[in-house]
């Protein structure tokens, strides 16, 4: 059966956002199943690592078979692993088997994840790519903000959410199958293999380097935030009730502003954008600091700042595809993947620290300042391309 690459397009990002709802889900359900049953929070925030660690094995062993095999075969395995562990957590609650189970749904968003947005990046005009490659962060921001909700399901029965989840993952598994299927550029790849793949690496850093530090940025902003922000505040004298109300702001202006981001970008340019979002980030940041534990401070800061920079794993994304040949995208998406996974562990890391040992509105300054880093690193990257091309002319 052959659809059109509108069809096409629309179930690519309903698999992105079934695979953020199932990831959104999993984060508080387990926290919470573990909290009841007594686990230590440290146990319990190792076990949520559970997932990057399985993106950061799995993603430089992507790029071989997808040439091989093409798109549509990578997304049903995909598909297939976090379907199927989804339904399997009833069948033994065990913190070992829980964790590889965690694991085995890491490589298989992985998988989702690259196959998805590399296929959407190399069919996207470059007049409509932002937008694109916007929309689909913003249906997996949807389907994280809507996974939490299954958690309370566990009053009612404990095995409910992941039963659930599982099915919904495997009715939108099933749409793939029709889908043609579809290869990446294959113009001077040089060798289909790991060493290849990791050959490319050193190309597509060479060219579009700067361009994974955005979805790295947002990696340790989303990490950190849900990770670090509630010890911060708890400590601070912030109610419970009131984190509960802050923390979503974030990712609320995120949701807003996605798409308009998107849209802007492609019109003035990515560069431009990503500068300006990172800039005001920065601020709301250090504001975020001056606020303190003024709940109505906290989330208005949270809300502009989500708006702002909310949107820098898609923009990083589109701005890697437009400085990189066709042929290199894989590689560059990989890149991606593992940049974020970077920010998403090293995030709660740094900010733990700096919360245990300078205290106060630290934890605000330290995300402000790598705003501000990467944004220099920004102008940095585009002062050399400017000299080049001024040498070249």
């Amino acid at each position: 059966m052959h659809v059109s690459s509108t069809v096409r397009f629309w179930i690519l990002i309903s698999v992105v956002a079934i695979s953020g709802f199932s990831q959104g889900m999993l984060l508080p359900l387990i926290a919470i199943i573990f909290e009841q049953d007594g686990v230590s929070s440290s146990l319990n925030g190792f076990h949520a690592t559970g997932i990057y660690i399985g993106i950061l094995i799995t993603a430089p062993l992507m790029e071989a078979p997808l040439r091989r095999f093409g798109y549509k075969p990578i997304i049903l395995v995909g598909g297939f692993i976090v379907g199927l562990s989804l339904l399997s957590f009833p069948m033994w609650q065990h913190f070992w088997f829980w964790f590889l189970l965690r694991l085995l749904i890491g490589v298989g968003d992985q998988m989702l994840h690259f196959s998805t947005q590399t296929w959407i990046t190399s069919f996207s005009p470059m007049h409509r790519r932002g937008r694109n490659i916007s929309l689909y962060g913003l249906f997996f921001s949807l389907g994280f903000a809507a996974g939490p909700a299954m958690s309370s399901l566990v009053e009612i029965e404990r095995s409910l959410p992941f039963i659930l989840s599982g099915i919904l993952t495997l009715i939108t598994w099933g749409f793939v199958f029709l889908l043609k299927n579809d290869f990446p550029d294959k113009s001077d790849i040089g060798t289909a293999s790991i060493f290849g793949t990791f050959k490319r690496f050193g190309q597509v850093a060479k060219y579009a380097w700067v361009a994974f530090l955005p979805p790295m940025c947002y990696g340790f902003l989303e990490a950190s935030l849900h990770g670090n922000f509630p010890i911060y505040a708890l400590r601070n004298g912030v109610e419970a009730n009131a984190i509960a109300i802050i923390l979503p702001a974030f990712s609320i202006g995120s949701i807003v502003f996605q798409l308009p981001l998107g849209i802007l970008s492609d019109k003035l340019g990515r560069h431009r954008v990503l500068m300006t979002v990172l800039l005001i980030g920065s601020v709301c940041f250090i504001g975020s600091g001056i606020a303190g534990t003024s709940v109505i401070g906290l989330f208005i800061t949270f809300f502009i700042a989500g708006m702002a920079v909310g949107s820098t794993f898609s923009l990083g994304i589109s701005y890697m595809t437009d400085l990189l040949p066709k042929h290199l995208l894989p590689s560059g998406n990989i890149l991606c993947g593992i940049a974020f996974s970077v920010g998403s562990i090293s995030g709660p890391f740094l900010g733990g620290i700096t919360i245990q040992w300078l205290g106060g509105s630290s934890f605000f300054y330290l995300i402000s300042g790598m705003l501000l880093t990467i944004c220099l690193c920004l102008w940095i990257f585009s002062f050399i391309q400017n000299n080049k091309k001024e040498l070249s002319s």
